[in-house]
């Protein structure tokens, strides 16, 4: 089996895409449906949690603080699995982490709205951190799938030193974060129209997206290995 193969389709446009457009998604999910919490913006979390500290409201701030918390939890989780999966296996351990979030969304997805929404937040959280942890490039090129300003300013620099040397390299890997961004924003647009029309049931999109990415990279693992 080709594990290999999976990790350079998990590195492919195509599957860091579709996981761009659920990191958006979810943003928009727990922003309109669970508390105005944003699932991947943990910078945007911090902010909240001080300005509510400096208004005296400590439950508030607390309640910004515990998805953070879990974010931090999630990067563990991941780095303890690939500790685990070094070692050649039919099974890639970006497969196992995709598995992982399919299942948490899913539960996510009968969990009404209400008064459970801080555990919603923390597990949407927690997925957040895995798949940001465990994705980490797309055609070589770092990048992250559920946040914005480390695309934005790698996007820039790329397409600065495309002006300067016309390398097309450049111009590759700007256009790979720009679109990257496109549809994280995609997502942003679909989790808040289908938030407001399927309610906690949306997570099911992203579940099926995730479905697709773990095909993809199943069926790359069960292609004969070329180089062997």
């Amino acid at each position: 089996m080709n594990t290999n193969a999976a990790h350079q389709k998990a590195d492919s446009f195509f599957v860091s895409a579709l996981l761009a457009i659920i990191g958006g998604f979810l943003d928009a999910y727990t922003y309109n449906l669970r508390d105005g919490v944003l699932a991947n913006a943990q910078t945007g979390n911090m902010v909240f949690m001080v300005i509510r500290l400096t208004e005296g409201h400590l439950q508030q701030a607390f309640f910004y603080l515990i998805p953070i918390f879990f974010f931090m939890l999630g990067v563990f989780l991941v780095e303890k699995i690939r500790f685990y999966k070094h070692a050649p296996s039919a099974i890639h351990w970006q497969q196992i982490i995709l598995a992982i979030e399919f299942f948490i969304l899913l539960i996510v997805s009968f969990i009404p709205s209400g008064p459970l929404n801080m555990a919603v937040n923390i597990a949407i959280a927690l997925t957040c951190s895995m798949q940001v942890e465990s994705f980490r490039t797309v055609q070589g090129n770092p990048f992250a799938s559920t946040m914005c300003t480390g695309n934005l300013r790698s996007g820039s620099e790329s397409l600065f030193y495309y002006t300067q040397t016309r390398d097309q390299q450049y111009l590759k890997s700007a256009l790979h974060y720009f679109g990257i961004i496109t549809y994280f924003l995609i997502g942003v647009l679909l989790g808040s129209s289908l938030s407001h029309v399927l309610f906690e049931k949306a997570t099911l999109v992203c579940c099926l997206l995730l479905l697709i990415c773990l095909l993809m990279l199943k069926k790359s693992s069960a292609a004969p290995d070329k180089m062997s």
